[in-house]
Order: structure tokens, then C-alpha cells, then sequence
């Protein structure tokens, strides 16, 4: 997964919805824990700004 940090709002929708808890806010910016993330694209369909996307 890949964040767009000029899209992200830090509203932490995706973060309610992940079902690994993979993703967290920092003071600035939210992060993924890829080694947790099962890219199931529950944040990518949930985020109200599109910030999240797969990776290619």
C-alpha cells in the first residue's frame, strides 16, 4: 500500500477498519506496517480522500 501524504487528512478512517491493525498515526503522518498489511483494500475503499492506494 502506498500513502499520499499531500491527500491524507490524518482522519484515521483506514485505521478503524484494518483488520491487522497495520497502519498508525504519527505526530505528522500515518504509516504502514508493511510487514503486517495483507493489502485486503478495506482502507483504500473506506478513505473519504482517496490516499491510499496498492502498490504496483
Amino acid at each position: 500500500m502506498i500513502i499520499q501524504t499531500n491527500l491524507c487528512d490524518q482522519c484515521g478512517t483506514c485505521i478503524s477498519v484494518c483488520p491487522v491493525d497495520a497502519l498508525m498515526l504519527t505526530e505528522h503522518t500515518l504509516v504502514i506496517d508493511h510487514e503486517k498489511c495483507t493489502e485486503c483494500m478495506l482502507c483504500v475503499h473506506i478513505c473519504p480522500v482517496a490516499a491510499l492506494e496498492r502498490q504496483s
